[in-house]
């Protein structure tokens, strides 16, 4: 469903407002990271999340985590262009590029900030596992908002796209492979990156329906006059 009008303005306005803040709360951040700045959340949250860990938990935070690596990413974005092919199609094409470019963003904040991870090992601002996450779950969420599906059911899909990109990112807390500041990088740029998409893929749909329809206007009135035109005049003699 394709919102028109004022309606698909309105929405476009909305999301682009939501992703400046986000892309200023990400710019912040960054600068922070930049500087190898460690905040006394960093270190409060680092410290909550050793009082988690068992030896037990290590295979499960392993594998959720890889739901971020290509190995798992892959597989997520192959399901995610064939539940959409029928449906929603423009989507559907648009979803490989979309994570590609999640691929490219992340290689350029992370080379430009040059944080260490709390493993010592580099780049690690922001989080690309909670960005490309946080970008093909938030595209899932998008399309629940405004498909036809039953609300519990749109309610449980809201759920699970929540619940995966939580638990991916509380894995890289977890691992040791990021810094909590690390992970709300990660958020609020694929957040700014994500609006952004929608609003100009949903933008250039727009456009292509209101030219369509300009056009079938004008074909529709083409054929009226050449009508009327094959019309005898009626002469009427009083």
């Amino acid at each position: 469903m394709l919102p028109q009008g004022s309606a698909g303005s309105g929405l476009s306005r909305r999301l682009l407002g939501v992703a400046v803040l986000a892309l200023t709360g990400f710019v912040v951040l960054a600068l922070l990271a930049a500087a190898h700045q460690l905040s006394t959340l960093d270190h409060r949250a680092r410290a909550l999340v050793h009082l988690t860990r068992l030896p037990l938990l290590d295979p499960a935070m392993n594998g959720v985590s890889g739901l971020g690596e290509n190995y798992g990413l892959i597989p997520l974005i192959t399901l995610g262009v064939a539940a959409l092919w029928r449906p929603r199609r423009r989507w559907a094409m648009v979803l490989p590029l979309l994570m590609a470019g999640t691929g490219a963003l992340q290689l350029v904040a992370k080379w430009a900030i040059d944080r260490p991870r709390p493993n010592l090992a580099a780049w690690g601002f922001p989080s690309g596992h909670v960005l490309s996450l946080v970008v093909f779950f938030g595209l899932m969420t998008y399309l629940l908002a405004s498909s036809t599906l039953a609300r519990p059911w749109r309610w449980l899909g809201y759920a699970g796209c929540a619940a995966t990109v939580l638990a991916v990112a509380f894995s890289r807390l977890y691992l040791e492979a990021h810094w909590v500041t690390d992970v709300a990088g990660g958020f609020t740029l694929g957040l700014a990156y994500l609006l952004l998409a929608i609003s100009l893929v949903e933008s250039v749909a727009r456009r292509r329906v209101a030219a369509s329809l300009r056009s079938e206007a004008q074909v529709h009135l083409a054929d009226d006059e050449g009508r009327g035109a094959d019309v005898d005049p009626v002469v009427v003699t009083v």
